[in-house]
């Protein structure tokens, strides 16, 4: 399988562009913290990465990739992304013979994290890779994803649109990650607009968003400058250009081919401990 064609940088602060183009910076230097109104106050330096579209095998790929080196990033880093075509992702332990019934949308990714069936066909996506060293990665797993949701529900607030988290869960639609809602998902008009899936591992904390825009909803480029500007008023967050290390995209790629582009392990019934690692 021929991955995304992506620029290698020669060393961790070299310059990082994808198709000959420069990626748009995330650096927030010289910030005046404002009054925190969530419950992280320590000041932060934290990576972003704005990237450009890629295969969905490229993409769930390069976030393992970068939960693997989470420990050497040292702080906590937010990843902005698109696809190169429309696709779905399922969670790392659902059944693949069942989530294609629900879903014509191919390719079909099982993700690295939990969670049900998500439609990438027109969605906006990130991912948050946190160190173990961070205070994000000691919050149990309702807690993080609490966090989380309340930092898109803030920013849809920056935009003048007001959402809430789900105060239960409502289960409508088994496996299907936006049909109905997990307790704290985002709700916009009583309806799940924004849901995440999780993973912990001694290397960190991959957390893997999806929002799926209803219409009017804020273009995807001003919902990410929101969520830059609630991280560095409620945490005090300091945001610096992330440069992926040529390392980093190498092992992105060889999880692409040989994972998340192979049907052995797309297509397995069931996932215990994963042989692909």
């Amino acid at each position: 399988m021929k991955t995304d064609p992506v620029g290698r940088a020669s060393s961790p602060l070299a310059a990082f562009s994808v198709h000959g183009k420069p990626r748009p910076t995330c650096v927030r230097e010289n910030l005046v913290a404002e009054e925190a109104n969530l419950d992280q106050t320590t000041a932060d330096a934290w990576h972003c990465l704005v990237d450009g579209p890629h295969s969905g095998a490229f993409n769930m790929a390069l976030d393992e990739a970068l939960l693997e080196a989470a420990p050497a990033l040292g702080q906590p880093l937010l990843r902005f992304y698109e696809w190169t075509e429309p696709a779905a992702t399922f969670g790392y332990f659902q059944a693949y013979a069942e989530v294609a019934r629900l879903t014509a949308l191919r390719p079909l990714v099982r993700r690295p994290t939990g969670g049900g069936l998500v439609p990438h066909d027109r969605d906006y996506t990130y991912t948050l890779v946190v160190p173990p060293t961070h205070d994000w990665y000691r919050l149990r797993a309702r807690d993080s994803y609490r966090r989380v949701h309340d930092w898109l529900r803030h920013a849809f607030g920056r935009l003048g649109w007001q959402t809430e988290l789900a105060s239960i869960a409502r289960v409508e639609g088994p496996g299907q990650c936006f049909v109905g809602a997990e307790q704290f998902d985002v709700l916009w008009q009583g309806a799940k607009i924004a849901g995440a899936a999780q993973r912990r591992t001694r290397s960190g904390l991959l957390i893997q968003g999806s929002l799926q825009p209803p219409s009017g909803a804020p273009a995807r480029g001003a919902w990410q400058e929101a969520m830059r500007k609630v991280a560095e008023q409620h945490w005090s967050v300091r945001w610096r250009t992330f440069v992926v290390p040529a390392i980093v995209l190498d092992r992105a790629e060889q999880l692409a081919t040989g994972k998340y582009g192979h049907a052995g392990y797309n297509q397995r019934k069931a996932m215990g401990s994963d042989p692909y690692y």
